[in-house]
């Protein structure tokens, strides 16, 4: 039997996402392309891995024991190939940093300074995507490392988490909105809070945080980038949570009115995650405690936003 370990990739990759669509914009190929991949192991193996539903794929019970002992030689072979990337523990080759995309265009700027700096041995290349395709990369060695905003899986691979730090959410809406301070989440109208598309872990915890439908009727807009729901909002066409590292960037039009949060408030945890088999862990570990110790942008900046004073026609309507 000869079944290659990128074939075993993209099998894992579709029992994770259970979708052949998602499993290929993970793996960089094409759909079709991922499905002959997998219909040249199906034919290796005499059986089928999975069942074909309507809206989704899941495991055969063959299917299921492949999985896990594929993982297990994926596991094997990431290790190996770590070991003999590196001499004492230290990567011959730029380390693969993956970033969540309501992270990177925040955070970059104030941490690869401060990385290059204290790791002069270390090099890195960079890449932004979803957090499901972060951690298809981690598990199928295409990542090395990545900074994500919600709890890693417990099932699947072993990964470990270093904590950086908690990002706050404060809700922005247009400078003419009339709005109580703190904010309460339950007092807004759902069908005016802004979401990003699917996909996107921030979506999930605005809609977690929100109490929201996850798919609500009549809800057609969905934006790729907080800059795009920003400017929406600036034209007062709705409202949204924002974390606390993008005021800085997304906050200073005038047009923008931003609001702390009544108790209990919301946010999320960063962290930095890789794959528990690896011999680079001391150096991620490091890396982890530098970001920690860089000050992020805008931290703290809920706090200290200057009070918002609405105009004129806004009081009137207040009183």
């Amino acid at each position: 039997m000869t079944i290659s370990l990128k074939q075993m990739r993209y099998a894992v990759a579709v029992a994770d996402f259970g979708h052949f669509g998602r499993a290929a914009t993970a793996c960089n190929i094409s759909q079709p392309a991922l499905s002959q991949q997998i219909a040249q192991v199906e034919a290796e193996c005499g059986t089928a891995l999975f069942d074909r539903l309507t809206r989704a794929v899941r495991t055969t019970p063959f299917g299921r024991e492949f999985i896990e002992r594929t993982r297990l030689v994926l596991d094997s072979a990431g290790a190996l190939a770590a070991f003999a990337s590196g001499h004492a523990g230290e990567p011959q080759r730029p380390l693969r940093f993956g970033l969540i995309p309501t992270v990177a265009p925040y955070l970059l700027p104030e941490i690869f300074p401060a990385l290059t700096t204290a790791l002069p041995g270390l090099q890195f290349t960079i890449s932004e995507n979803r957090t499901d395709a972060l951690l298809a990369g981690l598990v199928d060695g295409s990542l090395d490392i990545a900074l994500i905003g919600t709890s890693p899986p417990t099932d699947g691979p072993k990964l470990a988490s270093a904590p950086l730090f908690d990002d706050l959410f404060v809700l922005a809406t247009s400078h003419d909105e009339v709005t109580a301070i703190p904010v309460t989440l339950a007092t807004l109208r759902p069908e005016r809070i802004l979401l990003l598309d699917e996909g996107h872990c921030f979506r999930d915890q605005t809609i977690a945080a929100c109490r929201l439908d996850a798919d609500p009727a009549g809800r057609t807009f969905a934006a790729t980038s907080l800059s795009t729901i920003v400017e929406f909002v600036a034209n007062g066409q709705g409202v949204t949570l924002l974390p606390t590292i993008a005021l800085r960037k997304e906050a200073n039009d005038p047009r923008i009115a931003i609001h702390p949060l009544a108790a209990p408030g919301a946010g999320r945890r960063l962290s930095l995650v890789w794959r528990d088999a690896t011999p680079f862990a001391a150096q991620f570990t490091r890396i982890a405690e530098v970001i920690r110790a860089t000050p992020p942008p805008g931290v703290g900046a809920a706090e200290n936003y200057p009070p918002y004073t609405p105009p004129a026609t806004a009081r009137s309507a207040r009183s």
